[in-house]
């Protein structure tokens, strides 16, 4: 037992991305069980957190489970990036607890003072870019490097939150959610955007296609992509009118659309582990044009948030997750089943959740709760398929990719 919980701790991916399948599990039930006493015509008023249910459950599915999601797959990433050796089991295990020192105090906020529960919760990114900078400046590859100003913009997309939170705001909060949300989605988009095509490439590749059929990537698309993804969570921490951030993300959706149709998602459809990737993104562009047209009040932006949140975040971050623990962990890159399973349960999840706000009154509660039971499913199987790979020793593969 205990040589398990020092493996876990060695390494970024192991005790991260078994950190985010756990919350992803816990935070999915509290939400479903808020949810289905309220559908009962109860009320579930004593809980320990101080702020409203619904900005709990959001900012711990941005800031919680995405973040320890980001955490993992920085700390195996970057090393490879730089050619350093990875961070230390000692790091590894102070970052873990100052992550879950932050959920600990979002938990209990009700019974702590605002001003701690802002300290502690801010505390774990600034520790994980201090890591990651000190690794991206033995080799300071641009590219690299602007992944710190991802995490500089979301770590103020949270203190935003914390600010209505510490009564120095009236509606920071939703602004703050927001910008965190479409911080991620600026991330997943510029990551996705070289690994998917880089993936589907080499699968290609192994499987004896032609080189001509191969994925081709476009670096006029590529670099628009970049910048149309940034500016709206930017202009939304800057308070510039909702309509410009919204006509921006119908353009960013579009061009995510663009780069996919160059990248052989149907040939991926044999592999679930790399038609996972393509389904993610895909969940991208669809959020952003939806959440760009709610601006215009075409449609349900709580909806639109969702598909970003489920099917953006949650799908790729479970793709990028399992695939990395399978690579890292010496197995070979196939999805098990349970987790296959898991990446089409999340598009259901993120359907059902947009249905639930789009649709007639009586869907509401049933959509949502099938929803939250599907996030919680897919993560609980998540668990369960890769609980020897997380926990076990390394196998014999070597990571192909």
């Amino acid at each position: 037992m205990m040589e398990a919980v020092r493996r876990v701790f060695s390494q970024g991916f192991r005790v991260f991305f078994l950190s985010a399948g756990l919350f992803g599990v816990f935070a999915g039930l509290v939400w479903g069980l808020w949810l289905g006493v309220h559908a009962l015509g109860g009320m579930w008023n004593d809980l320990p957190f101080s702020m409203a249910p619904y900005q709990w459950h959001a900012h711990e599915m941005i800031f919680g489970y995405a973040t320890a999601a980001m955490g993992g797959f920085f700390l195996t990433a970057v090393p490879n990036w730089t050619g350093t050796p990875g961070a230390r089991a000692t790091f590894i295990t102070a970052a873990a607890l100052v992550w879950f020192a932050g959920r600990a105090a979002m938990w209990f906020s009700g019974a702590l003072s605002p001003w701690l529960v802002a300290v502690i919760d801010l505390a774990f990114l600034p520790v994980l870019a201090a890591k990651i900078g000190s690794q991206l400046a033995r080799r300071p590859k641009p590219q690299n490097v602007m992944f710190l100003a991802f995490l500089l913009l979301l770590w103020l997309a949270n203190l935003t939150v914390h600010l209505e939170w510490l009564g120095l705001s009236e509606t920071a909060a939703t602004t703050g959610l927001r910008a965190g949300l479409l911080t991620l989605i600026a991330l997943i988009s510029t990551l996705g955007g070289r690994i998917t095509p880089a993936f589907t490439r080499n699968a290609m590749k192994r499987a004896g296609v032609p080189e001509s059929e191969w994925p081709v990537s476009s670096d006029v698309l590529d670099r628009l992509a970049l910048v149309m993804v940034l500016l709206p969570p930017v202009m939304l921490l800057l308070g510039v009118p909702a309509a410009v951030p919204a006509a921006i993300a119908v353009i960013a959706g579009m061009i995510q659309f663009a780069r996919l149709a160059r990248w052989r998602g149907l040939w991926a459809l044999r592999q679930p582990i790399l038609i996972a990737l393509h389904i993610g993104l895909s969940m991208l562009g669809a959020g952003l044009i939806l959440w760009g047209l709610a601006g215009f009040g075409i449609g349900s932006e709580v909806a639109a948030l969702h598909i970003l949140g489920i099917g953006a975040v949650g799908g790729m971050t479970l793709a990028v997750m399992s695939r990395a623990v399978l690579g890292h962990s010496g197995r070979e890159l196939v999805a098990p089943g349970p987790v296959a399973a898991g990446y089409w349960l999340l598009v259901l999840a993120a359907i059902l959740r947009w249905a639930g706000s789009t649709g007639p009154g009586s869907w509401y509660f049933p959509a949502m709760l099938a929803a939250s039971v599907l996030w919680s499913l897919t993560f609980a199987l998540y668990l369960a398929a890769l609980w020897p790979a997380l926990t076990g020793p390394r196998a014999g593969h070597s990571p192909s990719e």
